[in-house]
């Protein structure tokens, strides 16, 4: 992770923190709401879970993201945005409206 206080451009420093290959996918699904390891794993096909607890630890690391633990047999673990992370919304929504908008065409069938 490079040193934010050393960027200036605020498009640079956010781009520091999101991106990275699946961090973004993680926010969009924490949009909803709450979600386990487990959900997290089933809807980012294709993620390790190495990389998905790298990702996590990261966001959590950014304030982006909470981790909630409850003391239960088996453990449950939950994760969700923080307001900073719910403030990723518009972006996300923006992205998604361009990929359909722009991009829906690239798709292979």
């Amino acid at each position: 992770m490079s040193d934010l206080a050393n960027i200036q451009c605020p498009v640079h420093r956010t781009l520091e923190i999101i991106g990275k290959r699946w961090t973004v996918l993680v926010v969009r699904d924490l949009i909803d709401g709450e979600k386990r390891f487990s959900e997290l794993m089933r809807s980012l096909q294709g993620v390790t879970p190495k990389m998905l607890s790298q990702r996590l630890s990261e966001l959590e690391g950014h304030g982006i993201i909470k981790r909630a633990e409850f003391a239960e047999v088996p453990p449950r673990v939950e994760y969700s945005l923080t307001d900073k992370g719910h403030d990723l919304d518009r972006l996300i929504d923006d992205m998604s409206v361009f990929g359909d908008k722009w991009l829906s065409d690239d798709i292979p069938t």
